[in-house]
């Protein structure tokens, strides 16, 4: 039942505290009138056995009834629109327990809920007018319509603080700063919610609303039994939760004397982005800052980023350089894949806000965008030292944390943005996490095969472009790993296929030897199921380092001593199954040869070896903690425990180093499984070098790409449907001039994107060690994937189809060199048909004359293999199809079908008519449209006649001889000009010579 006041103590208390209010304009801060004024900047933490008495709140009485609550901040929108839509419920999960036996409490009747100015649901208008929506204002008097509104705090005016009662007043000092968080506060043996924060756990929880006599508040509460499971819940449905903890019990406080009060302080705050518990799943929880800045010198677009992984305790920190695409900055929020984006709330530009929301929306589960106030949270590089330097923040780092900055050239708003970040962080009591956690550079293109973020996209390599889920995505294709941690480096590895031939080779080399020696496959399975996620209990062991706030808590103290004596043992356990398999890996000596050339290993066995240290862990462990999983702790084992943990912290770095080789293994092991369970044929890769820089009588290799056998690895899976397999060839030899293009046509539906698809990922695949659905694979590295596919607009960006192109289009312009492979895939198609026949024309003869890459163009244009069909770079193909017959077709009887293999030469018409049939459209509009089409080939083929002067001449090449002969009139002729003529004579060599060889 639960634990109220007497009776009289309420009444007295409610006339002593509760008079009714008149209203009062703001005019100064919130301040807490009570004896602990701590600030976000000077939050310090309690050391082992002590309380910190600057940071605690006194109060009268531990059954205080606390006032009601303001609505909820705008962070809880997402969430208020449940709230609103949701109905009351009429069971109790908790048995009851929340009502309470005190005659003064009334249950609630449900009456229909009214929404106050902020779509807010309220059951009943607060009595204190300044709750009022149209009276809210910030800690600064700031109305929610002024642009710099922060709305993770309340204004209070003085005399309200001054007629509240001192618990009042302890939670009002608290939530006044936190009114973004669901705040728990604890009475007794209860943690209780008002207000608002009771509306939420009633709607979100199902528990009972309660009326309290003193003030009207409207409350609900949970026995200490129920409360983790509750902020579990409120977290995973996209809530940040805080606890007001007790310092010490109604006993201790009494002990000092009669008048004595109970300390109570927010201890902590749990977020969707900060969760660090053993029920987040395998994928990383990361919680990202961005800072935007410009170089002056070109105007260049910059971004500094940190982001963190705080059940790793993990923090990365870099920049990059982005264009008006901004495809950079999409391809960091891609590979990241952030739970909750922190950014300035009038620092950003609205285009770069645009993105932020159109890659939030990316993916099963949308990403939070929290503005932070520019002036305190993202400060400049200087005050973010002195502000590391003043907490002691990343002293238990494995190196200097300012090291991840030498090779980082945008210091600046790097640091501004990790500023950002540890301020938040401060905030939400994380400091455990801040003095303890590896700061790390990060990269997000250096070093690898670059893929922007509408690449990422377009190809599904990490969520499907149907439901946002990860099914039929490569990700999902790879996924054989075992351990938790092994996927989170196979996410890794995705992110960042690579881009030198020795290193692609040296996991070949392993996956080739795993599949040669299948027990040695199955065997490391074995033993990777016996490890557990010993990542992320390092993370959570090194974090208790120095940590002992939350032992100093009644009953939860005991509670926390308990839970890190379980994930200590489990980690020491863990760590011996990881050391029993590589000890087995390293009988295979061929395999582990192998295996040392991909990571670092510490010495592991031997008197001086890592594993007898383990060992002595494993014996402290078994002597002291025998029962570690559910250990009935003591006084004694405080100290005990943290002076294993220092210890086992000492070698850090070796404990890194064999998690990342045993998640190395697991990767590579997956690696093995996919190409061995696949459907279709699977071969190893061959990777050739580029040559360049030969002497004058050698010919230079250019970029090459073939494949033989081609299918795509996971699209047919779940309709049983089987592959056809296909042919792409670009830049074989080593002619320059041999065609490096593929203008590709076909049906509609006939496969066209598929194929492109295929292609991509086979040399994504290829570069990050795996094997490729194919029977034979050759290609040299590709630099930067480009891909731009479907017809798709982002209304919510304000952005349309044909915006959408042309914005992919140009940053393939821009960034695409001799090395890389382009898609293109229905160029020009989302504006009219002149305008994007001549878009599609002039980009596709830049690509093949300018930047000579390798180049995959799809397109239903059929003039443009009219225009190229004789171009020495350009190869035409297209998907076959054929008829079979059908009475109830339109046209001549016949139904067509798609083959989806690849063919030489142009397809003669797309068949558009006929897709249109089989989706459904009425026979007579079918048949309107054939007589329309017929109208319109004729009057269009003879404009295009009409423009030819010579029908075996096409018309690109006329154009270039009119070039050259107005060019061989220009005595002083640039290089490009140059460029043209030679590129002029080299088109009309190769057209008489295929009309000599035609026999005209």
């Amino acid at each position: 039942m639960h634990k109220f006041a007497k009776p009289g103590d309420r009444e007295k208390a409610s006339e002593r505290n509760v008079p009714s209010e008149k209203s009062i304009e703001p005019k100064q801060l919130c301040k807490r009138e009570v004896s602990s004024q701590r600030s976000r900047e000077n939050d310090t933490m309690i050391p082992k056995g002590k309380v910190d008495q600057s940071c605690v709140i006194h109060v009268d009485s531990e059954d205080d009834i606390l006032g009601p609550e303001t609505p909820g901040a705008q962070r809880l929108v997402p969430r208020l629109k449940r709230i609103q839509e949701g109905g009351p419920k009429s069971e109790d999960k908790y048995g009851g327990s929340l009502l309470g036996s005190s005659k003064k409490l009334k249950l609630l009747e449900e009456p229909t809920p009214s929404k106050n100015n902020h779509g807010q649901v309220s059951d009943t208008a607060s009595k204190f007018e300044w709750l009022d929506p149209s009276r809210i204002r910030d800690a600064n008097g700031r109305k929610p319509d002024n642009p710099l509104f922060d709305n993770t705090t309340l204004y209070i005016p003085p005399d309200a603080l001054k007629k509240m009662s001192a618990s009042q007043k302890q939670y009002w000092s608290v939530k006044c700063q936190y009114m973004d968080v669901v705040l728990f506060f604890k009475v007794g043996k209860f943690y209780e919610l008002y207000e608002l924060d009771a509306e939420i756990g009633h709607k979100e929880l199902d528990w009972k609303l309660t009326f309290s006599g003193v003030g009207k508040c409207r409350q609900v509460g949970v026995s200490e039994s129920g409360v983790d499971d509750a902020v579990q819940k409120l977290v995973a449905r996209g809530y940040k939760v805080g606890r007001i903890e007790q310092l010490e019990t109604s006993g201790e406080s009494k002990a000092r004397g009669a008048n004595s009060v109970i300390s109570r302080k927010l201890v902590q705050v749990a977020s969707p982005s900060t969760v660090t518990d053993a029920n987040i799943g395998p994928d990383a929880v990361h919680l990202l800052a961005i800072k935007e800045g410009i170089e002056l010198d070109n105007g260049t677009n910059v971004y500094g980023f940190a982001f963190v992984d705080c059940a790793a305790l993990k923090f990365w920190i870099g920049s990059i350089k982005d264009d008006v695409s901004h495809a950079g900055l999409g391809a960091l929020l891609m590979q990241v894949s952030p739970k909750e984006v922190l950014y300035e709330s009038r620092g950003l530009s609205k285009d770069v806000q645009q993105t932020l929301r159109k890659y939030s929306l990316t993916g099963s589960s949308a990403v939070q965008l929290t503005p932070l106030q520019p002036i305190t949270d993202f400060a400049d590089a200087s005050e973010v030292r002195n502000l590391i330097q003043l907490k002691k923040y990343f002293k238990g780092s494995s190196s200097l944390w300012n090291h991840a900055l030498d090779n980082e050239t945008h210091h600046d708003v790097t640091l501004s943005a990790l500023g950002g970040l540890v301020t938040h962080l401060s905030r939400l009591m994380l400091d455990d996490v801040l003095r303890n956690g590896d700061v790390l550079p990060y990269q997000v293109y250096s070093g690898c095969l670059k893929m922007d973020g509408q690449t990422l996209v377009n190809l599904e390599i990490f969520s499907n472009n149907a439901d946002g889920g990860p099914s039929g995505t490569l990700y999902k294709y790879l996924d054989n790993c075992v351990t938790s941690s092994g996927k989170r480096l196979l996410r890794r590895w995705i992110c960042h296929p690579l881009k030198d031939a020795e290193e692609i080779n040296c996991r070949l080399n392993v996956v080739e030897d795993l599949l040669a020696h299948s027990e040695i496959m199955l065997l490391v399975s074995k033993y990777l199921r016996k490890v557990p996620d010993i990542e992320r209990l390092l993370g959570r062991i090194r974090a208790s380092v120095q940590s002992s706030v939350a032992l100093s808590l009644p009953v939860v103290g005991k509670k926390v001593l308990k839970q890190r004596v379980k994930v200590f043992g489990t980690l020491v356990k863990g760590l011996r199954a990881g050391f029993d398999l590589l000890h087995l890996v390293e009988k295979e000596k061929r395999t582990f040869a192998l295996l040392s050339k991909l990571f670092k290993l510490p010495v592991l066995s031997g008197n001086d070896g890592l594993g007898q240290f383990l060992t002595q862990f494993e014996a402290a462990i078994d002597s002291d903690f025998p029962n570690y999983q559910n250990h009935d702790v003591t006084e004694h084992d405080s100290e005990l425990l943290s002076i294993l943990i220092e210890l086992f912290v000492e070698k850090v770095t070796d404990w890194s180093e064999v998690i990342h080789a045993i998640n190395c293994l697991d990767v590579l092991r997956s690696f093995a499984v996919t190409a061995s369970s696949s459907s279709g044929s699977m071969s190893r890769p061959v990777i050739v070098p580029r040559l360049k820089n030969l002497t004058s009588s050698e010919k230079t290799r250019g970029p090459v790409l073939k494949i033989k056998g081609l299918w795509h690895p996971y699209a047919f899976g779940d309709n049983g449907r089987v592959p056809v397999p296909n042919d792409v060839v670009l830049g074989e030899g080593t002619d320059d001039y041999h065609p490096h293009t593929m203008l590709l046509t076909g049906p509609n539906m006939g496969g066209k994107s598929t194929l492109l698809r295929s292609t991509c990922l086979t040399v994504i695949l290829a570069q990050l060690g795996c094997y490729v659905p194919s029977e034979t694979c050759v290609l040299s590295l590709v630099d930067i994937i480009f891909t731009r596919l479907g017809a798709t607009d982002r209304i919510m960006a304000g952005e349309s189809t044909f915006f959408v192109e042309c914005t992919e289009t140009a940053s393939v312009l821009h960034n695409a060199t001799q090395d890389s492979l382009v898609i293109l895939d229905e160029l020009g198609r989302g504006t009219s048909t002149f305008d994007g026949y001549a878009i599609a024309y002039a980009v596709f003869r830049h690509l093949i004359e300018k930047v000579n890459c390798r180049l995959l163009f799809a397109t239903h244009y059929h003039p443009l293999t009219k225009e190229f069909a004789s171009h020495p770079h350009v190869t035409l193909q297209h998907m076959a199809c054929s008829f079979k017959p059908n009475s109830e077709c339109f046209s001549k009887n016949e139904e067509l079908v798609f083959l989806y293999r690849l063919a030489s030469g142009p397809c003669p018409e797309s068949y558009g008519l006929q897709v249109a049939t089989m989706a459904g459209i009425p026979e007579q509009v079918v048949k309107a449209a054939s007589k329309a089409s017929q109208v319109m080939k004729r009057s269009i083929g003879d404009s295009f006649r009409s423009s030819e002067v010579r029908s075996e001449f096409s018309s690109l090449h006329e154009q270039l001889l009119k070039s050259l002969i107005a060019l061989s009139r220009i005595e002083d002729r640039s290089a490009d000009e140059e460029d043209d003529v030679f590129d002029s004579l080299l088109c009309l060599w190769y057209e008489i010579k295929r009309s000599y060889r035609s026999g005209n």
